[in-house]
């Protein structure tokens, strides 16, 4: 765990800057949930929040049982070839783990801006 700064987690996921792009201008966000990573920039991130919006607003299959765990939604993702069937519970938690690191990257690049001031 040496070679990140974790930024935020839950219970689906991490997200973290990889340490070998401290020094980058705009460094991006690996965000890894499921068995998948993302290497994403601060915008990508927000298209990715809105994605989940979007998507939370869809509808499940008139057939669905269990409306909860049917993965039955198709989340887009920042890649324009990738999309991921989830459940109503896996968007809330990829929602939170997108919104909570947005948050957090953000408070950082305030404070340092403040800092520099």
């Amino acid at each position: 765990m040496n070679a990140i700064d974790k930024i935020y987690s839950n219970t689906v996921g991490i997200s973290f800057f990889w340490k070998r792009e401290a020094n980058v201008l705009m460094p991006r966000v690996q965000l890894v949930f499921r068995d998948i990573g993302f290497l994403l920039t601060l915008n990508e991130l927000k298209d990715f929040s809105d994605s989940c919006t979007t998507t939370r607003q869809s509808q499940c299959c008139n057939e669905c049982k269990d409306l909860k765990n049917c993965r039955s939604l198709l989340l887009s993702t920042p890649s324009d070839k990738i999309d991921l069937a989830v459940s109503k519970d896996e968007l809330d938690q990829i929602h939170e783990l997108i919104n909570g690191t947005i948050f957090r990257v953000e408070l950082k690049n305030w404070i340092k801006n403040v800092s520099l001031n």
